[in-house]
């Protein structure tokens, strides 16, 4: 073997995986088609006049659609199942080299990037601490660099930001290999910032780890994931299956379990069908700068409306372009300590959501037209797509339905349903034992694959890290009915996301809430509509026919306890509860490790007794910081930023609007100004004050740092 040429083993590898895909993908196209042409044929049945009016017909089309997508996710994991069973992918990247061939391959330049937009700073750096600090426990740090890239937009948070860099950097004696960059121009968001780095400092490195504010990876997985990357000169991109991690609030945290139960089966059984054909998911992956720098550039969509303009959802796109430029894009479920972490609250994924719905939407576009794209990378596009476009036909599939028993109970029945082709009557026919079939097969479809990961985590011998089988029972039922209570929510918000996008509505890019809970006002105005639907919904069942509204309750009721649900699903303290209880308890939970602490309680780096503006004007050495990567140009108007600074002077920063403490922040003098005026400023004034409260919190760091050095 080793006197084959390197090339021809590598195309010897590509044609293996490559015909191992075909045979799945049409295995599992087969099964897809065969469940949903069965599920199609008992539904005709089912409906009294067997489809043969616009009205079923519609159902029937939307039924197919949604049953199809559910068989996919069925077979997903099925697939999954059996993988996991047989000991693993053997056509998988990550099974091609045995340990030794890995330790004797040398690293590579690598840099691990992080961009972030108004992130909560001491959270996100201390997510890079551990990550570095693992690196260094490898003794391979050397081959690594480290870029924070900014997008915030608001001084108090960037100005701390850089502080907190730069005290980051002092701590863990990386200078020079930790860098910083607030981008001016926010442009095209975040493929729009890794795009900036590229072009500064992409020839400089062989890879690149992307990393989200909220990401955390292991040094052991970054190495492995470099030498992986040096064996495979073929892979442009290799991407990690991130686990859930750190979740407090009662929502995070049946997130959290479910990701761990259930995720293992789907991303074993998505990798299994993609192989060398997977997604990219944003984060937590490796790239190849050289690669990704000639083929993954973004061009603007040329369409009208949602279709024009920057691509939103860019990761999906650059995985498809580093697939058409020849080059391999892999995901591997088997590659450990790679984390991330949920949104705490339903508001804030939802608010996500509605970003995503809109970006993955404009796939629709790249699906169709886009120029000699893989078939799997499309069928991806396909799947993002559903994966928001199935709530709005969902929906109209109970409305239609909703029309159907309406029409069936308040109308005469009609004998002639087509009076243009038949002469005959055609009596409607009820099969109630089939319906409650077709209902109980789909139940099977949705629910089964969660039976199967109990099992799979029985057989495994994971049972204890999930608190035991009889914690890990209850905390599934509790998953389970959470997930049905949530499923119809969801399904509203998306539906107006999807419809909102098609309308192309500007959307407000935004941090993410890491910790903040819902409030009952909040919860009441975003789920008001929804609930006031559903009471009318359920009223008119019940008015129109029992059995109707008894049939309309599992997606009514959720509706109408929205609001109650999405605030106590918030509660930390809910979540805490559960977890003494040693319910939804999770392996990182149960052997708690350096790594995954290191962001349980973030070691704060920025100022805690001033806001990051206050900070870069009063303390010494963050105002030198600051004054040092100001810009020292000349602005438009000398006038305003003097009548800035002077109100600043005189009231204090919150006189102030953003823009205004922006152009302060960036400007060198100003800071020089406000900085010497605040230590010469009076005690009863705005600086004076601030300055006291400064002056006392450092004594106190003092008097805590010295009793700690006696010790």
């Amino acid at each position: 073997m080793n006197d084959v040429p390197h090339d021809t083993r590598l195309e010897r590898r590509r044609r293996h995986w490559k015909r191992a895909a075909v045979w799945r993908r049409s295995l599992l196209s087969l099964l897809v088609l065969s469940q949903t042409l069965a599920g199609v044929y008992v539904m005709i049945s089912v409906l009294p006049y067997h489809a043969s009016n616009y009205l079923e017909q519609s159902i029937v089309v939307l039924f197919a659609v949604l049953f199809a997508w559910i068989s996919v996710g069925f077979w997903t994991a099925m697939l999954g199942f059996v993988v996991r069973r047989f000991g693993g992918d053997r056509f998988s990247l990550v099974r091609r080299h045995d340990a030794a061939r890995l330790r004797a391959t040398p690293l590579a330049r690598t840099a691990i990037v992080m961009p972030i937009y108004n992130e909560p700073v001491s959270r996100t750096l201390a997510g890079l601490r551990a990550t570095i600090e693992s690196l260094r426990a490898t003794g391979e740090l050397d081959y690594f660099d480290f870029y924070v890239l900014s997008d915030s937009r608001d001084a108090d948070v960037w100005l701390a930001e850089r502080g907190g860099w730069q005290r980051l950097c002092d701590d863990l004696g990386v200078q020079g290999r930790l860098f910083y960059r607030h981008r001016p121009v926010n442009l095209n968001f975040k493929s729009g910032n890794v795009a900036d780095f590229l072009r500064r400092w992409g020839r400089d490195y062989r890879y690149m780890v992307v990393l989200d504010a909220d990401s955390l990876m292991g040094g052991d997985t970054l190495v492995r994931l470099v030498r992986h990357m040096e064996l495979e000169p073929g892979v442009g991109i290799l991407q990690t299956n991130p686990t859930l991690v750190n979740a407090r609030s009662a929502f995070a945290r049946f997130q959290q379990f479910a990701n761990q139960i259930y995720g293992p089966l789907f991303s074993t059984g998505l990798a299994a069908i993609q192989l060398g054909e997977a997604a990219y998911w944003g984060h937590n992956a490796i790239i190849r700068c050289d690669a990704f720098m000639a083929h993954c550039g973004l061009r603007r969509l040329p369409g009208l409306g949602l279709f024009r303009g920057s691509i939103m959802s860019h990761d999906f796109v650059e995985a498809a372009y580093m697939g058409r430029a020849g080059y391999e894009v892999w995901m591997e479920p088997e590659l450990g300590e790679s984390y991330e972490e949920s949104p705490p609250t339903l508001v804030d994924e939802l608010t996500r959501d509605r970003r995503w719905a809109k970006g993955n939407l404009q796939h629709l576009w790249l699906f169709l037209v886009g120029h000699k794209l893989r078939f799997a990378h499309r069928m991806a596009f396909l799947n993002g797509i559903l994966s928001y476009l199935a709530s709005p036909i969902w929906l109209v599939f109970l409305i239609l339905t909703s029309i159907e028993a309406t029409r069936l109970t308040l109308w005469p029945i009609n004998y002639f349903p087509d009076r243009q082709s038949s002469m005959f009557p055609v009596w409607p026919e009820w099969h109630p034992h089939w319906a409650v079939g077709l209902i109980l097969s789909t139940v099977f479809l949705l629910f089964f694959p969660k039976l199967l990961a109990i099992v799979d985590v029985l057989l495994t011998g994971r049972r204890r890290q999930f608190g035991g089988f009889p914690h890990l029972l209850v905390s599934v039922l509790g998953e389970l009915l959470v997930s049905t209570l949530l499923a119809p929510i969801r399904m509203l918000a998306h539906s107006r996301y999807v419809l909102e996008a098609l309308a192309n509505m500007s959307l407000h890019w935004g941090g993410q809430n890491r910790d903040e809970e819902t409030g009952w006002r909040q919860a009441l105005l975003s789920q008001a509509p929804g609930t006031v639907l559903a009471l009318g919904w359920a009223a008119f069942a019940w008015w129109l026919d029992r059995m109707f509204f008894f049939w309309s309750l599992p997606v009514a009721l959720p509706l109408i306890f929205a609001a109650p649900t999405s605030v106590l699903l918030s509660r930390v303290a809910i979540g805490d509860w559960l977890r003494r209880r040693r319910l939804l308890i999770t392996p990182e939970e149960q052997q708690r490790s350096v790594l995954v602490s290191a962001i349980a309680e973030p070691v704060q780096l920025e100022d805690v007794v001033l806001n990051g503006f206050e900070a870069a004007v009063i303390d010494p050495s963050l105002n030198r910081l600051h004054r040092h990567h100001a810009r020292r140009r000349r602005v438009l108007d000398q006038d305003e930023l003097a009548h800035c600074r002077e109100r600043c002077r005189d009231l204090g920063p919150a006189a102030l609007n953003r823009r205004q403490l922006n152009l302060l922040a960036h400007d060198a003098d100003s800071l020089a100004i406000l900085h010497e005026h605040a230590w010469q400023a009076s005690a009863r004034g705005f600086w004076g004050g601030r300055l006291a409260i400064w002056m006392a919190h450092q004594s106190e760091r003092r008097s805590h740092d010295t009793a700690r050095g006696l010790e």
